[in-house]
């Protein structure tokens, strides 16, 4: 075949595989939302739990979004008519013995494309986004929080039904998860200071729900003490309104103290209450003080990286079945590959830094390592192929005189 020849034979391939990704892709259109919440699932796992959701910042964004999962979609799915075509293209070039792979060829073709892909959804893509996402130094200090708010929730509702001892002892509880040694504990402060306004705020609040509580806990009998309690809860807002924020730590530690003597509860049960209210408002305003930046992603964003990446991956895995055909043309050797296996590996750590969003070594090494390892079972391949030549015809592999 002449070159024109070939390059028409190639646009006629070429033009097949573009007409079944648009007939796969409009096929996949009617499941495209589905499709789209699939592969957002890793993005939105590494996201805080009171803001996992994706934004869009035009009206026509999240059309072209769901356009763009039915496009790629349907080039994922058209992956064996493309291997079919390539082979097709290429299998002139091979023996008559060699023509016969062509199951084979697609077969562990669309094989690896797909493990390419599974394994960037399941392992690169959910380590990636965790570091991307995370709240660095501060995560630590946000569980604790919420596992801390958990039994907070739970102490009130004892409180509710009168039951001081069972509330003291989980507040008690959840004190120690709050301040134990390690990442994330919050330090234990003597005294009535606090550290920034927000801080005093979030104990008012909490001092309001703990009388909410005992009120319905222990009746009208309560209600006297009560009354104080309010009176000082008021004056504590009062000093807070004229920027006193000591006095008005210690006027809520003196509501507290009173409302630790109402009737028929324990005091030492509702002090460690009290001491719960104090810890997670302290342990809260260092985590706000601390995570001041705020992940606002939109749909298109993370659908053109995350889509990136797994045909990239897919792409990857297909290596050593690429250098295999190649080997079957000719055009490479496995002692070529073999002699520049250093540079393949310093190549490979290149192409991740380029692919990989993220600077950190894990997310790198992850990437790294699949390529070079498909770039060694391609030399295998080659290899295989070459001693596979040899066998079927010896003076083949001989060198030209």
């Amino acid at each position: 075949m002449s070159l024109l020849e070939h390059v028409g034979e190639l646009r006629k391939r070429l033009i097949r595989c573009v007409i079944v990704v648009l007939v796969l892709g409009a096929v996949s259109l009617v499941f495209a939302r589905p499709i789209f919440f699939a592969l957002m699932r890793p993005v939105l796992a590494a996201l805080p739990e009171t803001g996992r959701s994706l934004i869009y910042t035009s009206g026509i964004e999240e059309l072209n979004v769901l356009m763009k999962v039915g496009l790629y979609a349907g080039i994922f799915l058209t992956t064996p008519v493309i291997l079919w075509e390539i082979w097709g293209f290429v299998a002139p070039g091979l023996l008559p013995t060699e023509r016969r792979f062509a199951g084979p060829f697609v077969f562990l073709g669309t094989f690896a494309f797909v493990a390419g892909a599974l394994f960037c959804y399941f392992v690169l893509l959910p380590t990636m986004f965790q570091f991307l996402l995370e709240s660095g130094d501060v995560a630590p200090l946000h569980d604790r929080i919420a596992v801390a708010r958990v039994s907070e929730q739970e102490a009130l509702r004892y409180l509710r039904i009168g039951e001081a001892d069972r509330a003291g002892d989980l507040a008690r509880r959840a004190t120690l998860t709050l301040s134990s040694s390690g990442d994330g504990a919050v330090e234990t402060k003597d005294g009535p200071a606090v550290s920034r306004p927000s801080e005093l705020t979030a104990r008012l609040n909490a001092l309001g729900q703990l009388i909410d509580a005992s009120r319905e806990g222990f009746g009208p009998s309560t209600k006297p003490v009560l009354r104080k309690v309010m009176e000082k809860r008021l004056a504590a807002i009062e000093a807070a309104q004229k920027k006193d924020t000591d006095q008005a730590a210690a006027l809520t530690d003196e509501a507290a103290s009173l409302w630790a003597g109402i009737v028929g509860a324990q005091p030492e049960e509702l002090g460690a209450l009290w001491r719960l209210e104090r810890q997670l408002a302290r342990g809260q305003d260092r985590y706000d003080q601390a995570s001041w930046t705020r992940p606002m992603l939109t749909m298109n964003e993370q659908l053109t990286l995350v889509l990136m990446l797994e045909l990239a991956l897919g792409i990857i895995f297909e290596l050593p079945l690429v250098m295999a055909l190649l080997g079957m043309l000719g055009i490479v050797n496995s002692k070529l590959l073999m002699h520049y296996q250093r540079h393949a590996f310093l190549l490979c750590l290149a192409a991740a830094a380029i692919i990989t969003p993220t600077g950190d070594a894990v997310n790198l090494s992850i990437m790294a390592g699949p390529m070079f390892i498909c770039y060694e079972l391609g030399v295998v391949a080659v290899w295989l192929v070459e001693r596979r030549k040899k066998k079927a015809d010896p003076s083949a592999m001989a060198p030209a005189a």
